[in-house]
C-alpha cells in the first residue's frame, strides 16, 4: 500500500482546502521543494502534487514551485501532479521537466478525445482523476456534478489505456472523516488497472481498512490534512502498512 503525501500548491505555497473551496485555504508551508523533502526523508515513495489555480485557470500556473520540488526530490522517487493539464504540449513540457505521471481530470471528462490522445502519446505516464460525489462524477474543481457514473466512466477510460485511477470522494476532502472505503473497492473491482483512493484519510484505522483491501486493486492513497495537521504520523503509518502487507 503506498502512501502518497499531497502537496497542494496554491499562489506558489503549500495549503490544503476543504471540499475543493479556494476560500477555504490553510497554509502549511512557504516552501514547497522543503515541503516535498521532508515527506521523502519521512519515507515517501511516491509524491502527489496539485496545482490548485491551475486546476480553476485550466493552465499551468504554479511550475516554479512544481520544478523546484523535482529537482529536490525528482530523481529519488515518482511525482505525480494534476491542475490545469488541458493540452498534449503541457503534458510533453512536463514530463520533459522530470514528472512520472500526469493526472487528467476535468479535461478526460470534458474532453474524452484528449485523453485518449495523452494516453497514445504518452503511455504508462497517464493516470486519470475521478472526483465524485454519491458516485457521480465532478468537473472543474468540483463546482459542477454531472450525470456521469464513476464506474463507467472509469472503464471507458480503462480501454483508453490509463495506467490508474485517483478515485476522490469530495464529500469528504480535507474533512477527516475517514476514506470512502465501500466505494473505492467496488470501484477496482470493476477495474484490472489500479485505484489510489483520495479524500478523507484521518487515522491509523483507515489505513487498516485500506490495507485489507489492496487485493482488490487498491493500489494507494493520499494523504492530505492529516499528515498536515498531526492528525497521522505519515513515518508510522507507512510503516504500519508495510507491515500488515508483508513488504
Amino acid at each position: 500500500m503506498l502512501l502518497i503525501p499531497a502537496i497542494d500548491l496554491k499562489d506558489g505555497h503549500c495549503v490544503r482546502l476543504k471540499q475543493g473551496d479556494m476560500n477555504a485555504s490553510t497554509t502549511f508551508g512557504e516552501d514547497p521543494a522543503k515541503m516535498a523533502r521532508r515527506w521523502v526523508d519521512a519515507g515517501a515513495r511516491r509524491l502527489h502534487l496539485v496545482d490548485l489555480n491551475g486546476a480553476f485557470a485550466g493552465k499551468p500556473v504554479n511550475e516554479a514551485a512544481i520544478k523546484a520540488i523535482l529537482a529536490e526530490v525528482g530523481e529519488e522517487i515518482p511525482v505525480q501532479l494534476g491542475g490545469g493539464i488541458r493540452d498534449l504540449d503541457t503534458i510533453e513540457r512536463y514530463l520533459d521537466d522530470g514528472l512520472s505521471y500526469i493526472i487528467i481530470g476535468t479535461a478526460a471528462v470534458k474532453n474524452p478525445g484528449f485523453l485518449r490522445d495523452a494516453c497514445s502519446a504518452f503511455g504508462g505516464h497517464i493516470i486519470v482523476g475521478l472526483d465524485a460525489k454519491d458516485g457521480k462524477v465532478a468537473t472543474d474543481g468540483w463546482s459542477k456534478l454531472t450525470g456521469h457514473e464513476v464506474i463507467d466512466l472509469a472503464k471507458k477510460f480503462e480501454d483508453y489505456g490509463v495506467e490508474g485511477v485517483i478515485y476522490t470522494d469530495i464529500g469528504r476532502d480535507g474533512m477527516l472523516s475517514g476514506i470512502n472505503v465501500d466505494a473505492t473497492v467496488k470501484l477496482a473491482q470493476a477495474l484490472t488497472i489500479p485505484v489510489i483512493a483520495s479524500g478523507g484519510l484521518s487515522n491509523l484505522a483507515d489505513i487498516d481498512k485500506l490495507c485489507a483491501v489492496e487485493n482488490e486493486g487498491v493500489e494507494g492513497v493520499i494523504c492530505g490534512r492529516a499528515i498536515y495537521s498531526g492528525d497521522l504520523d505519515f513515518e508510522l503509518a507507512q510503516r504500519r502498512a508495510d507491515e500488515l502487507n508483508g513488504a
